[in-house]
This record gives C-alpha cells, sequence and structure tokens, in this order.
C-alpha cells in the first residue's frame, strides 16, 4: 500500500526532472539574453569580449591614449569600452522606408557601469526623458538622428537611432520577459540553431538585398541572395567561420565560385602589396583560406594566429574614441 501511495509522488517527481532537464537545454541553445532583447531586423552581431582576455591578446600592449570626448565621457560615467565590457549585441536595420532610408542600429551592453552617474551624464545630454513601465528613456540628438537610450538593468543598457520609438519600447517589454528561451526576432531565432558551439563572436545577415552592401559601407560582388552564419571561436588559434545559406544547390556552387574568384583577387593584391617577404602570420592566414560547397551551402573558413591578431590590436589608431575615426 505505501509502495502504492509513493508512485504518483514518484512519478511527479519524474515529471518535475525531465521539465527542467527540458528548459535547461532550451536554454543552453538559445541565442544569449543580450541578443534576445534585440528587434526584428536584417543583421544581428554579438560579442563576448572575455575571450580576449583568455587568449591575452591584448597583454603587454603600450596604453593607447583617448581621445578627449571619450576620456570626459570615462571621467563622467566611469565606464570605459575596452575595460568594462562584457558583451555587446547589435541589431542592423538596413536602409529603407521604416529607416528614413538609412541604416539604424539598436543595441544591448552588458557591462559593468556605475548607474547613478550614467544616468546623470544622460540627463546632461538628452533633450527629453520618456518614462515607459518604469524606466527612464533618454533622448539623445547625435549627428542628426535621435539616440535613444535605456538603463534596464544594473549591468544591461540599451540604445537604438532607429526612427520609431516603438523600437525601443519594445526592448523594454522583452526585458521584462527575459527569461523565456523562445524569445528574439525571427531571423535569429531560425539561424541561431547554425552558430557552432562554443563561438564567441557571431554574426547572421541577410544578404538578399542592395541594404547588405549599404550597411556594409562595401561592395561585395556577390549576386546570389542567401542568409550568412559567420563565428568566430578561439582553439589556441582564431577560427573563423562563415556559411552562406542559399536556396538551392545551385546557387550555392554559383555563391562559391563567387567568393573564390573574389579571394583570388584579394590574395593576389596582398602578395603584390607585401613584396617578396610578406608578414608569416599574414601568410599563414592567408593560406588558410578555404571556400567549399556542401549542398545549398556555401562555407569559407580561415584561421588566424594569436600572433596576428596581437599585432592588429598593437597596430590600431592610436587614439581611441571619435578623434580616432576622423581622416
Amino acid at each position: 500500500m505505501r509502495l502504492k501511495r509513493g508512485l504518483p509522488i514518484l512519478f511527479g517527481f519524474v515529471i518535475f526532472l525531465v521539465a527542467v532537464a527540458v528548459v535547461v537545454q532550451l536554454r543552453k541553445h538559445a541565442p544569449p539574453e543580450a541578443a534576445r532583447l534585440l528587434p526584428g531586423a536584417d543583421a544581428f552581431v554579438y560579442l563576448d569580449l572575455s575571450w580576449m582576455r583568455l587568449a591575452d591578446i591584448g597583454h603587454h600592449l603600450p596604453d593607447v591614449p583617448h581621445d578627449p570626448e571619450y576620456e570626459q565621457f570615462i571621467q563622467a560615467t566611469g565606464f570605459q569600452f575596452e575595460r568594462d565590457l562584457e558583451e555587446a549585441a547589435l541589431a542592423i536595420h538596413y536602409a529603407g522606408p521604416l529607416t528614413g532610408g538609412e541604416t539604424r542600429y539598436s543595441e544591448i551592453f552588458v557591462a559593468h557601469i556605475h548607474a547613478d552617474k550614467l544616468r546623470n551624464y544622460l540627463k546632461g545630454l538628452a533633450k527629453s526623458v520618456e518614462s515607459y513601465r518604469g524606466i527612464d528613456i533618454y533622448n539623445v540628438p547625435l549627428q542628426n538622428r535621435m539616440l535613444r537610450v535605456a538603463i534596464l538593468s544594473v549591468d544591461t543598457v540599451a540604445a537604438s537611432n532607429h526612427p520609431n520609438p516603438g523600437v525601443i519600447h519594445g526592448i523594454v517589454d522583452r526585458s521584462r520577459k527575459l527569461a523565456s528561451p523562445f524569445g528574439g526576432p525571427a531571423l535569429l531565432r531560425q539561424f541561431y540553431k547554425r552558430v557552432p558551439l562554443a563561438s564567441l563572436a557571431w554574426g547572421i545577415f541577410r544578404m538578399n538585398s542592395t541594404g547588405w552592401q549599404s550597411a556594409a559601407d562595401v561592395s561585395l560582388p556577390l549576386s546570389t541572395p542567401a542568409t550568412v552564419v559567420a563565428s568566430v571561436r578561439y582553439l589556441r588559434a582564431v577560427h573563423l567561420r562563415a556559411e552562406a545559406f542559399t536556396h538551392d544547390d545551385q546557387a550555392a556552387q554559383q555563391l562559391t565560385t563567387e567568393v573564390n574568384t573574389f579571394l583570388s583577387v584579394f590574395h593576389s593584391a596582398e602578395v603584390s602589396v607585401a613584396g617578396q617577404t610578406p608578414d608569416p602570420d599574414v601568410k599563414k592566414a592567408l593560406d588558410s583560406l578555404k571556400v567549399e560547397q556542401k549542398d545549398d551551402r556555401a562555407i569559407l573558413t580561415a584561421v588566424l594566429p594569436t600572433e596576428l591578431l596581437r599585432k592588429m590590436v598593437a597596430e590600431a589608431p592610436k587614439e581611441v574614441g571619435p578623434a580616432a575615426k576622423k581622416p
């Protein structure tokens, strides 16, 4: 009799354990929480900066002087991007009627922040402050656009220069139900499963319109529509992978041919500029480039030696901040 009375309890406990296991697995394979906050867009980029510390890329590099405006920002907020930023998730809205004919961006930053200092700084810049669901949204005029910024929690900040204020409102709404592993934009939900495990940076790009060229500010010689899933993994070196999903095998073959042609021209140009003695790390990276077709996919892979990445960081502009970007 005791056994019969105990069976329903045991059965309920087993069901509970199975439910917990399912939720854990769903969350394990769901996009990062920062990315799930983003609005619908044409492309997404995610970066976990902790991998650079694990790779020790910045070790023993000289201190980089800050642009005066950036230094003022650091002093006012106590926040330094290269030191305090942990995660960044970006949504790219290609130019179109809904964006006023310009490429616009929405961002989520997870970082060590001084909330009170940041609020005071934003208040000084904001043209107005809107309260939405208990969250202050700071409307900051910037480069003839309106940048809307919201501090969502003790370590999360959202920003968007999309002309529709509903975009930042949607981010705030999603932050209230962050635990759902089923959340996030449709394009992200559809293709995130294609991101390789242990990827520390990745991007998902829709390349079926001129919007991609406008957003990237570069004209790629590619005529085949595709959705590209690019990723970065660190396994004693930086492993790059870009997988383009097309509508059929023939389109994938065409895309593979186009990319191979582009890389051949690029490789020849690099060798020509470098002369007879190219940097061995650059040569190793170029030699590792490979493009192949698998069914309806074109896959590009490459391996960047850690030393090459260190050199790239060391040769970055000598000032960090807006002034460093000026020609």
